[in-house]
């Protein structure tokens, strides 16, 4: 008699997302770069093209506030 052979299930392709994900909350670890940030502190995220135009947050900021400095005074929040 031959051996049927059983069928494996084929795992999902990495780029596939699943319907439901299960987290172990008890192996959760606090945020290590929390401290990082300063209070009042807000992270933004910038599309990749413009992002690639900036080497820091420092670059990031300057420019801002000269667009800030360059608004009329009644459309400053």
């Amino acid at each position: 008699m031959k051996k049927t052979s059983v069928r494996k299930k084929s795992q999902p392709r990495p780029e596939d997302m699943r319907r439901e994900y299960r987290f172990d909350y008890k192996k959760a670890k606090p945020n290590r770069f929390a401290a990082q940030m300063g209070a009042g502190t807000i992270a933004v995220v910038l599309d990749p093209d413009v992002a690639a135009v900036f080497k820091s947050s420092e670059s990031v900021n300057a420019l801002l506030r000269s667009v800030i400095s360059a608004m009329p005074a009644d459309s400053k929040p």
